[in-house]
């Protein structure tokens, strides 16, 4: 988290060198060391290094249940976070106090101090009294938000933007997104989105729908939940007595979204033989049906996403060339959540409202929050989600960094998707919708797991299920 130094009257943190003496101001205006106690064997302490020297500027990013804001700090500054009216950062959180905490930005950093407020100050999971935050990307939790800091890049623009529909987050990373989304939605060139499972490819797709003002449909389609046998159908239809079992003629994607946007999620995992295929189309607009006599000619924008990178795949001989050049007329990258701390408490509270029809009303605590926004999430958004959902199934109402702990701790998809699946199916009593939400995954990605297990029928799945034979 970017801590180095803090005081406090607690030890739980293990990431910050815990210091019951405040920092002291030296002649120079700098924030310095200490000395120690005579009673102290100096040998016996943690030393620490010399620190990079981190002038700035830096910005500081807030965020809110509805709102998100920023202010850019330089060498010397100082800012006042509250919710009263003499904050200089004000902050519309009732769990903030008038006057919460102050920010300095020094040589090494940004020191953050706690004002003797009512809730306290959360660096990397404990309440501490002050903190050096010496990396970019650092956050601390006050109240129920989140706030990060990072250093400015020298060439970096950034408005603010509407956000893009659908999208939660204000953060930089995500205004470098809103941008690039912008400025290629209305055009027809072929978009691929690469990222991390849970960042949301799904929804950035869906926004490059709604932004270029397409009047067709948009038709999204998860390859890696189709298999090799079924994909050309899929994708390109087929005409009744194609083949055994076409008893009626199916309108393919690519037909379905005409004048639209097919998004085909998952990408990387197309068969090489469908590939071939996919080019064709790609680069003359030509789909023929399994069966049918003639081509038909459409007009669809492309968007594909991976987690896995597709260049990478082609020089393994995985993934042809000429369709990744194709696809990749333009890359967008989404950034994981782990750089986009200060969106964590507005996804947060975005996920608890999803879930109140499952779970009830719940509210996190400051510590709990904090405990979120300290870990890394290899799942992201997704993740996320999941540890939310067992948090509040097992609070009462308020989501206790206790809770928090207990959901972080279990994974029942980590190492063996297939047998875990059948289990998290049957403690959620064949509840597909339920068990994915528990394991962090799409509908789809879990009927997969659960396709490759023949011993699990379909007459297993819950009547509450809403996409039962979907």
């Amino acid at each position: 988290m970017g801590a180095l130094l803090a005081s406090a009257g607690s030890s739980r943190n293990p990431r910050v060198e815990l210091w019951h003496n405040r920092l002291a101001a030296s002649s120079d205006g700098n924030w310095v060391m200490p000395t120690l106690p005579p009673s102290v064997d100096p040998t016996s302490q943690t030393v620490e290094c010399p620190r990079a020297h981190l002038p700035g500027p830096w910005r500081v990013e807030l965020g809110v249940d509805d709102e998100a804001m920023s202010f850019t700090l330089q060498q010397g500054d100082e800012l006042t976070l509250g919710s009263g009216r003499n904050a200089l950062m004000r902050v519309h959180d009732p769990a903030v106090s008038s006057l919460h905490c102050r920010l300095r930005v020094l040589d090494s950093g940004i020191f953050v101090e706690d004002l003797a407020s009512k809730n306290g100050l959360y660096v990397g999971g404990a309440r501490v009294s002050s903190a050096l935050l010496s990396e970019s990307g650092a956050a601390f939790v006050v109240g129920r938000s989140a706030v990060s800091v990072r250093t400015i890049e020298r060439d970096e623009q950034l408005t603010a933007n509407d956000p893009l529909p659908g999208v939660i987050g204000c953060s930089a990373p995500m205004l470098r997104l809103a941008q690039l989304v912008r400025r290629h939605a209305k055009s027809r060139v072929p978009i691929l989105l690469q990222g991390e499972s849970g960042t949301g490819k799904d929804l950035v797709a869906r926004a490059i729908h709604e932004l270029g003002r397409r009047g067709g449909p948009y038709v999204p389609l998860n390859m890696a939940a189709l298999p090799e046998s079924l994909a050309d159908a899929e994708l390109f239809g087929h005409r009744r007595g194609a083949f055994t079992g076409a008893v009626t003629s199916r309108v393919g994607a690519f037909e379905q979204a005409h004048e639209g946007t097919l998004f085909l999620d998952e990408i990387a995992e197309l068969p090489l033989s469908i590939q071939v295929k996919l080019l064709r189309v790609v680069e003359d607009g030509m789909v023929r049906a399994i069966g049918a006599a003639q081509a038909l000619r459409v007009t669809v924008r492309l968007v594909s996403a991976s987690w896995a990178e597709l260049d990478q795949r082609v020089l393994e001989g995985r993934f042809r060339a000429d369709l990744y050049h194709r696809l990749a007329t333009v890359v967008i990258e989404l950034p994981p959540l782990r750089e986009r701390r200060s969106d964590i408490a507005q996804l947060s509270h975005s996920l608890l409202r999803r879930l109140r029809a499952d779970v009830g009303e719940r509210v996190l605590s400051s510590a709990a929050l904090s405990r979120l926004v300290a870990q890394s999430w290899p799942g992201n958004v997704r993740e996320l989600g999941a540890v939310l959902y067992r948090a509040a199934a097992s609070a009462e109402y308020e989501i206790s960094a206790r809770h928090v702990d207990e959901a972080s701790r279990q994974a029942p998809h980590a190492r063996r998707p297939v047998q875990d699946a059948r289990a998290l199916l049957e403690l959620c009593s064949g509840n597909v919708s339920r068990a994915a939400r528990a394991a962090g995954v799409p509908r789809s990605t879990f009927r997969a797991w659960l396709a490759k297990a023949p011993e699990l029928g379909s007459a297993e799945l819950s009547d509450s299920d809403p996409e039962k034979r979907g």
